[in-house]
């Protein structure tokens, strides 16, 4: 046993019952997120999870009532993580600058766990609940987002309806663009600096602006 591994059992022995109990479940969580984004869904078996982890399958029965269980809360719980790393790293700049803070701290946020892409694309067919759950968190908090925004005057008085479209749109871009610049050689990089440029300028002057719209008529 080295030096590391008894520091951290005798932590773990420190934890009242409560505490033991989510620690071996963010352990399950954090082997289950190795052990998808390596193999997929379809090879994620319980054996190779509880390996991951250090635990005896008896102990995975303990916390979910089967393998789908597990994997349909495990992109929630990503998601969650996610949420509160781009909130971290979110400044208090003005509405604009503050998205373009969020779509970096997701490419950071995809370097620290570079399995959650394939977590993502995998979930729908795999853990559909988990799938629709994950994405029904992210666009609301999202929403509440945009909401604070108008609320403040930031941004003009869209409808909720119409802000529950720009989240998809924002966040079909994270999709797209990080399959496109953030996978080299099968590992997951720096997304180049002008994605975040061209991503800043769309939002703090728009795709359209009125002068266009002038030069148009012109022509």
């Amino acid at each position: 046993m080295t030096q590391s591994t008894r520091a951290n059992a005798g932590k773990v022995t420190k934890l009242n019952r409560v505490e033991r109990n989510a620690w071996t479940k963010r352990k399950i969580f954090d082997a289950a997120t190795k052990i998808v984004g390596k193999y997929g869904y379809a090879e994620a078996s319980v054996a190779r999870i509880t390996e991951e982890a250090g635990v005896a399958q008896g102990t995975f029965y303990n916390h979910f009532e089967n393998r789908q269980e597990l994997l349909d809360q495990l992109l929630p719980k990503i998601g969650i993580d996610m949420v509160r790393f781009i909130r971290a790293r979110t400044g208090t700049a003005q509405t604009a600058q503050q998205e373009v803070e969020r779509f970096s701290a997701f490419f950071d946020f995809i370097r620290e766990v570079p399995e959650f892409l394939r977590i993502l694309n995998e979930a729908e067919f795999f853990a559909p609940i988990g799938y629709q759950k994950h994405f029904d968190n992210i666009s609301t908090a999202y929403v509440r987002i945009l909401q604070r925004a108008r609320l403040a005057g930031a941004v003009d008085s869209y409808s909720d309806e119409e802000f529950e479209a720009i989240v998809q749109i924002l966040m079909g871009a994270r999709g797209y663009l990080s399959r496109r610049y953030s996978y080299s050689d099968g590992a997951v990089t720096a997304v180049p600096d002008h994605v975040i440029s061209a991503y800043q300028k769309l939002m703090t002057r728009g795709l359209f602006n009125s002068a266009g719209k002038a030069n148009d008529h012109e022509r």
